[in-house]
């Protein structure tokens, strides 16, 4: 009995001291690509350089597969140009590992993430503090789902799978989905250059894109596009179930991130995020803030979720599901100033303001983040579709009440509408 007890001891002690070790590497991945150093990751900057050639550098050292023929290091880029008035050359960083089995290594799943960011911000940058001009390292976004990506490529590189892998690092992801863009339309031209790749995106099967997964928060992840295939939202609920993960699952795959590009394409995708926070977009995104123990959650629930899409017996099939978030801030003639908790992470009635904007209408009624949404006019409110619904039929210039629960106290706030700044 001594002796099982310290084999079980030992075993423990084993898999502490890998998850440790993964943790470990995480971290020091996050702290240089969100480091001050690297100067926010603008495309074609000495920071974004820098953070292509650290990636490019642990590929290597998994000896993975470049893509293109030439040098070991330059066959991992695919280098891009875009811009109208002022042209800017990236690069997406790809690596590829062939699959074990005979009939379904010829179809391969994109494990995705975008490492480019913000630079310094500024006016038309996409920061939320546009006014200050700063490096806006990015910790979160994305350097968390680089980092996860990675782990992710040294994994399945021991342990291999049926069907191939791709490993994409997206550039310009913050400029409008560029990079996956352009990996896309380049797909679908002849290159002889392009050895490693599948022929053409119809040998692409599915895509699995990790996009601001280092703040997770109660067990909770948001999985979006567990609809574009039939088998997806079985499995990642039963995923949920054995982890103890409290998942919300979202049937379409649009969405501000790489994933978009791929249901465009008519590739079924699943897009992991643990949601908003008050630094997304800020010079306030540093390492600091994450949740190490959640990123090692959020790495052992993609690798089991890559592991059966990749031992699927039938080739994934795709269903176009029509968006239900309609974000797009053209939908509506109101704005709020608020982002909702899209993972629907609170056990409370309503919807929980993630991220509420000073000097937006509801920061300046006095609704706060953290505060629940429980009716919006007189409407009751109890998930994002309904608030997207509700957004739809107001107008600006006039006042609704707004009632939100903060704690255990209900609180009715009048919000003066705004229109969206287009």
């Amino acid at each position: 009995m001594r002796i099982k007890y310290c084999i079980l001891f030992l075993a423990l002690t084993l898999v502490l001291q890998v998850h440790a070790q993964k943790q470990d590497e995480m971290k020091k991945a996050v702290e240089y690509l969100a480091s001050q150093e690297l100067g926010g990751r603008y495309p074609a900057t000495i920071g974004d350089t820098l953070a292509s050639e650290f990636i490019v550098g642990e590929l290597r050292s998994l000896k993975l597969k470049p893509i293109v023929k030439g040098k070991k290091k330059k066959g991992y880029f695919h280098d891009f140009t875009y811009g109208k008035t002022e042209k800017r050359t990236t690069h997406n960083i790809i690596a590829v590992l062939p699959g074990t089995d005979k009939r379904l290594r010829n179809e391969y799943i994109v494990v995705g993430s975008h490492y480019d960011h913000l630079g310094l911000g500024g006016e038309g940058s996409g920061s939320r503090r546009p006014d200050t001009i700063a490096v806006h390292p990015g910790a979160d976004d994305n350097a968390s789902g680089d980092a996860v990506v990675l782990q992710l490529a040294k994994h399945f590189k021991k342990v291999r799978s049926p069907r191939s892998i791709i490993f994409a690092f997206f550039g310009a992801e913050e400029q409008g989905l560029v990079g996956s863009k352009f990996f896309l339309e380049w797909m679908n031209k002849e290159d002889e250059k392009r050895i490693n790749l599948p022929a053409n995106k119809k040998n692409i099967v599915a895509m699995v894109n990790l996009d601001m997964v280092g703040r997770m928060r109660d067990n909770a992840m948001s999985v979006s596009g567990t609809g574009t295939s039939s088998g997806f939202k079985a499995i990642v609920e039963n995923l949920a179930e054995q982890t103890g993960l409290h998942v919300t699952c979202i049937a379409d795959g649009y969405g501000p991130s790489d994933h978009a590009s791929f249901v465009a394409a008519e590739i079924p995708v699943l897009f992991l995020t643990t949601g908003g926070h008050m630094e997304y977009h800020t010079p306030g995104d540093v390492p600091s803030t994450l949740n190490y123990d959640g990123m090692q959650q959020t790495l052992e629930f993609t690798q089991e979720l890559i592991t059966r899409l990749a031992e699927m017996p039938e080739t994934p099939d795709y269903i176009n599901v029509p968006s239900s978030q309609k974000m797009s801030h053209a939908k509506f003639k109101v704005t709020l100033g608020l982002m909702p908790d899209v993972m629907g992470a609170s056990d409370k009635p309503g919807l929980r303001a993630d991220i509420v904007v000073a000097g937006k209408p509801a920061h300046n009624a006095g609704i706060r983040s953290g505060d629940i949404i429980q009716e919006i006019d007189g409407k009751p409110l109890k998930d994002i579709e309904e608030y997207m619904e509700r957004l739809s039929e107001l107008k600006a210039g006039t006042t609704i009440p707004v009632k939100v629960l903060r704690g255990e106290e209900t609180i009715v706030f009048q919000v003066h509408l705004t229109p969206p700044i287009r």
